[in-house]
């Protein structure tokens, strides 16, 4: 190598620490001090929103200038208030964040004309886990698999005939031909679960794996619920029941199925409203991972019985999205029909 050419890559090299420090120093400079509003779409109590002030605390040591993550709740609509919110009229300044229902993600796709913004302008930041939901029955309800519930119909509980556990129920009995009747009256999923103990309804659609085990371990120890399937972008061989995609093998009712639970690979999804600056979006994408892998984060989850174990970076969520994005035409308007099924009840 020449002494010429030796002295341009020292040169390059030289230039490019001076550049990577001057941005660190930046970016110490834009947060040292301030404050970063992190707004989370329900109410506080839940599992966003404990999730959500989880990484508040533990955040700022990874972050530049350690600023402070303040959580602020704007729960409406489903996590619709807030989705908009944070497209349509957040600060573009790198100093507010959110955490949006999983559910609601996909929405524009599903045809909800409330959700006005288009998940792939958001930037993604990062997820500390994703989610895996189950179609459950009671333990005396006289089913144990799929080909048992054709043979009757499956009365399952709901708090909406648009809520989650009503849309899985009609997606599932689209492509498992089984028959359901949906009771929509119920104001949470824990009355839904209490009228499913006395016997008013059979079963589920849409609990969380990770929700069962953290609040109703029991249920599962004493086998007081059966799962019938399980769907989600993560295969768990904890669950007791066959994987939904693994039992579709039809390519247009695979795609179908993928794009209905498309929100929970989402998990708990964290985003910045579109506009921020890159640089200040990649800081706070790289300062995620550390603080997913981080001892003390995880013990907490644990604690809290919360599912922490399967992370996804700002940049797989962002290449997630847009592939959904690209699902065929004719599983898009399968799912937009399933959907509109709730908005007109």
């Amino acid at each position: 190598m020449s002494q010429t050419r030796f002295g341009r890559i020292l040169c390059a090299s030289a230039f490019a620490s001076i550049f990577a420090l001057n941005s660190a120093l930046a970016a110490e400079n834009d947060y040292k001090g301030k404050q970063i509003n992190f707004v989370v779409a329900s109410a506080a109590g839940g599992g966003y929103d404990i999730i959500a002030r989880m990484i508040g605390r533990h955040w700022p040591r990874y972050l530049p200038g350690e600023p402070t993550v303040v959580v602020q709740n704007m729960p409406g609509a489903g996590g619709i208030r807030a989705a908009n919110w944070l497209y349509n009229v957040a600060p573009k300044d790198g100093l507010t964040i959110g955490m949006i229902n999983n559910t609601i993600v996909f929405d524009p796709i599903y045809g909800n004309k409330q959700a006005q913004f288009d998940s792939r302008k958001f930037h993604w930041l990062g997820t500390p886990s994703q989610e895996t939901g189950l179609l459950i029955v009671w333990h005396t309800v006289p089913v144990n698999n799929l080909d048992e519930a054709r043979s009757r119909e499956l009365i399952m509980g709901a708090s909406g005939a648009g809520s989650t556990p009503a849309f899985f129920a009609r997606v599932l009995s689209s492509l498992f031909d089984f028959k359901v009747k949906i009771i929509p009256g119920y104001k949470s999923q824990t009355d839904s679960f209490h009228a499913m103990e006395q016997g008013e309804n059979d079963g589920n659609a849409s609990p969380f794996w990770s929700s069962l085990k953290a609040n109703y371990p029991h249920w599962l120890n004493d086998k007081k619920v059966k799962p019938l399937v399980y769907y989600g972008g993560v295969k768990n061989p904890e669950i007791p029941a066959p994987y939904a995609l693994d039992l579709l093998k039809d390519p247009e009712r695979r795609a179908v199925m993928e794009l209905a639970q498309a929100g929970l690979t989402m998990g708990r999804p964290i985003l910045a409203p579109p506009g921020v600056d890159e640089a200040k979006v990649e800081m706070m994408r790289k300062t995620l991972p550390p603080l997913f892998a981080d001892r003390d984060f995880l013990s907490e989850c644990q604690k809290q019985g919360l599912d922490c174990s399967s992370p996804l970076s700002g940049k797989e969520m962002t290449q997630f999205v847009d592939r959904i994005y690209e699902t065929p035409k004719s599983a898009r308007d399968k799912i937009a029909e399933i959907y509109m099924l709730g908005q007109s009840k």
